[in-house]
């Protein structure tokens, strides 16, 4: 910016020096001046250094060139005259429109005007109505020249700034969505780890125990370990890797759905808690965010019932309604009364169902057990 500044500093400087020049020449080679030609020069000279603050000063040089055109009115009427003086003043005018704006643009205007007849009237000769058009028209003309131009730059700067702002608001909005999408991989891993970490605790503590006495039920065990560590595995694997695929193979990938609760239930079943599914109302295709969250929750209830329960019988009911997706992950076991756990899966629950503007309730039982109930609303997700 400075630099720009600076080139345009000295672009004035050399037009001044220009313009100072040819005055020079032409008023000491030309015999028009020979009466005058001091009072000329001065006055000529004067008007040039004035063009050098065009940018930065524009009346300046404006108010210069009225007083030219009057001095040449009355003492040096060659000076008025010089087509030197002409494109200098031409320059002075376009100036002043472009770079002056408010009472100071509409000053410069006002003083465009007292020029126009200055210039077209001169003292001792006849009026003539082409002269009174010429000066009128580059007069005018450059003024209004100026005026279009700035206006054309300030739109320019102005969309700039827009696009600018946009840009800024698209970042935003990027690393908005990055954090998100970290902190709901986040929550998906510690979905899948708990579920696999808590089926293999469970599967491996119960197989140790009848390994002497039922050696085909310590194989069953170990089948559900395996076949969980599996799961976990690949689950991860896709999680992971929407840190480094494309778009285009992510849409490929299987996304845990409501459409697969059936397998969900018969593996954690398969684990030694019975679960009962039962689905009331009329399924309907859900949003991905939220029939993601909704498998989610489900098996982050089914894996605290697993961990904290003891012994019980679980009931998982998946609701449809108009507006609502309802889910509730019911047991009738005697263990902690905070099925939360020392971990983060109740919050992973809590904040899931935030996302959505829904409505999570928790507790235990008044009949025993502990009842984890999410309301997930379908309208405003749409």
């Amino acid at each position: 910016m400075g630099a720009r500044c600076a080139i345009r500093s000295h672009a004035d400087i050399v037009v001044a020096g220009v313009i100072a020049t040819l005055f020079l020449v032409q008023i000491l080679s030309e015999a028009g001046f020979a009466a005058d030609r001091a009072v000329s020069l001065s006055a000529a000279l004067l008007f040039s250094v004035t063009l050098a603050f065009r940018r930065r000063v524009p009346l300046l040089p404006l108010l210069a060139g009225v007083g030219v055109i009057e001095l040449s009115n009355l003492a040096a009427p060659a000076l008025g005259n010089t087509g030197t003086f002409f494109v200098g003043y031409v320059i002075a005018i376009y100036a002043s429109g472009r770079y002056l704006e408010g009472r100071a643009a509409l000053a410069a205007g006002l003083t465009v005007l007292v020029a126009i007849p200055l210039a077209a009237i001169e003292p001792g000769q006849r009026f003539s109505l082409s002269d009174s058009v010429f000066i009128v028209m580059f007069f005018v003309g450059p003024f209004v020249v100026g005026r279009v131009i700035r206006e054309r730059r300030e739109r320019e700067r102005d969309l700039e700034g827009r696009a600018a702002a946009l840009e800024l608001e698209r970042d935003a909005k990027a690393r908005t969505a990055v954090v998100e999408e970290r902190a709901r991989i986040a929550r998906e891993l510690h979905d899948v780890v708990a579920h696999a970490i808590s089926v293999i605790v469970l599967q491996a503590r119960g197989g140790r125990r009848v390994l002497a006495e039922r050696p085909g039920d310590t194989r069953q065990a170990l089948d559900a370990i395996e076949h969980a560590g599996e799961q976990a595995l690949a689950e991860m694997r896709r999680l992971l890797g929407m840190l480094r695929q494309a778009d285009e193979e992510l849409a490929l990938a299987p996304r845990p759905s409501l459409t697969g609760i059936d397998e969900l239930v018969a593996r954690v079943t398969a684990t030694g808690l019975p679960v009962d599914l039962t689905v009331e109302g009329e399924p309907v295709e859900l949003p991905p965010g939220i029939d993601m969250s909704a498998y989610r929750i489900v098996q982050e209830g089914l894996t605290n019932t697993l961990k904290h329960a003891g012994p019980a019988r679980a009931h998982v009911i998946v609701r449809y309604s108009p507006h609502d997706l309802e889910l509730e992950i019911l047991d009738d076991g005697a263990g902690t009364g905070n099925r939360g756990g020392s971990g983060h899966g109740l919050a992973g629950i809590r904040e899931r169902v935030a996302v959505y503007g829904g409505e999570l309730e928790s507790g235990s039982r008044p009949d025993g057990g502990y009842a984890l109930r999410a309301r997930l609303p379908l309208v405003l997700a749409r």
